[in-house]
C-alpha cells in the first residue's frame, strides 16, 4: 500500500541553521516543528541547548522541546514513540510534521525502526547506575566483560552510559544487547518522507559554532548552568553531556577562567559538529543535500522542491 502521509525531516550538525529552516517550512506549508535533538527534549537548559526562542515559538507550534525532566533518560525508542504520537496529531489536524534535529540515532529510529530491546524495569535501571557509581569505570567494565563479553569488547571503560545500558539489558533479559541489536529493526513510522540534509562547509560551520556559544553566554548561559547545577543531578544522566555544560560548571567551580571555559566549550562544539557531519554523510539517505550557507535564493529552491513533493503525493 502506498503511504501518502507526508513528513519533512531536516538533519544537520549543530549551528547549521536547520531550526530556522524548519520554522520557515512549517510557517509556509501549514506545518508544526517536532524536535529531534536529544538534549533539547529535556527541561532546564533552554539557552545552552539552543532551544527555539519565544519569538519562534509564537510563529508555529513546536513539539517535544523541554518536555522531560533532566532526571529522566530519553532513549531513541522512547523518543520515537513520543514523536510518532506528535506526528499522528499533526496529520489528524491536517498539518505537516516537520521533524528537525541533529541526533542521528533518533532520526534513523523514526524512519527505519530500532532493534526490539524490551523496556527495562526502573529498579534494574537504578541498580545498574548504582553499581556503576560504586565500582567506577574500570571495575564496572571488568564486571560487564564477565557478564557480556560481546558488548564489553565494543565499549571503552570511559563510555559510561553505554556500559550501563549493556549491563541493564543483560540483567533484565539474560540476552546480550549485541544480540538484540542484530535483530531486524521494528517500529518505523509509516510516512512519505522528504529528507533535507544541511551539510555546510567546515569553516563557516565552525565560525557559526563559535559565534553561537558567545551569544549563549550573552543570553545568560552561565546563570542557567548555575541554577541547573544546584539541582544536584546524577552526573551519569544523559543531559549532563549537553555541550558546554562541563566547561561552564568548571568555570563556576573556579577551575577555569571564563575565556578558557568558553574556548573549551567552543572546541567541544566544533568537535561534535564534525562527528555529526561524518554521520550524516554516511548514514542519512537525503532527498536534498544543502552544502552552502542558507540564503533567500536557496530557500526558494528548497520550497520549490517541497511544493513538488507535496503535489505528487498519491
Amino acid at each position: 500500500m502506498t503511504v501518502t502521509r507526508p513528513a519533512i525531516l531536516i538533519a544537520g550538525p549543530t549551528a547549521s541553521g536547520k531550526s530556522g529552516l524548519a520554522l520557515a517550512i512549517a510557517r509556509d506549508y501549514g506545518g508544526e516543528v517536532i524536535n529531534a535533538d536529544s538534549m533539547q527534549v529535556y527541561d532546564g537548559l533552554s539557552i545552552l541547548t539552543a532551544r527555539p526562542c519565544a519569538a519562534d515559538l509564537a510563529q508555529v507550534p513546536h513539539r517535544l522541546y523541554g518536555v522531560l525532566p533532566p532526571s529522566e533518560t530519553c532513549s531513541a525508542a522512547r523518543w520515537r514513540d513520543l514523536a510518532a504520537a506528535e506526528m499522528e496529531e499533526c496529520w489528524a489536524a491536517g498539518r505537516l510534521p516537520v521533524v528537525v534535529g541533529g541526533t542521528g540515532l533518533y532520526l534513523r529510529t523514526l524512519k527505519d525502526g530500532i532493534s526490539p530491546v524490551p523496556d527495562i524495569p526502573e529498579p534494574i535501571r537504578d541498580a545498574a547506575r548504582a553499581r556503576f557509581d560504586a565500582l567506577g569505570n574500570a571495575a564496572f567494565h571488568a564486571e560487564l566483560a564477565a557478564r557480556d563479553s560481546a558488548m564489553a569488547t565494543r565499549l571503552l571503560p570511559s563510555d559510561s552510559q553505554r556500559m550501563i545500558r549493556a549491563w541493564e539489558v543483560i540483567e533484565a533479559t539474560g540476552t546480550s544487547l549485541a544480540q538484540w541489536q542484530a535483530e531486524p529493526p521494528q517500529g518505523a513510522i509509516a510516512a512519505r518522507w522528504f529528507t533535507l540534509a544541511i551539510l555546510p562547509h567546515r569553516q563557516p560551520l565552525y565560525a557559526a559554532c563559535d559565534g553561537r556559544f558567545r551569544a549563549m553566554m550573552a543570553l545568560g548561559a552561565l546563570e542557567e548552568v548555575r541554577a541547573f547545577t544546584a539541582r544536584g543531578l546524577d552526573p551519569a544522566l544523559p543531559v549532563m553531556k549537553a555541550l558546554g555544560l562541563r566547561e561552564l560548571q568548571a568555570l563556576l567551580r573556579g577551575e577555569m577562567e571564563e575565556e578558557e571555559a568558553v574556548a573549551a566549550a567552543q572546541q567541544a562544539t566544533r568537535n561534535y559538529a564534525k562527528r555529526q557531519m561524518t554521520w550524516f554523510r554516511h548514514q542519512l539517505d537525503a532527498s536534498l543535500t544543502i552544502s552552502e550557507q542558507l540564503s533567500e535564493s536557496l530557500l526558494a529552491t528548497i520550497f520549490l522542491k517541497i511544493r513538488h513533493f507535496l503535489l505528487t503525493l498519491a
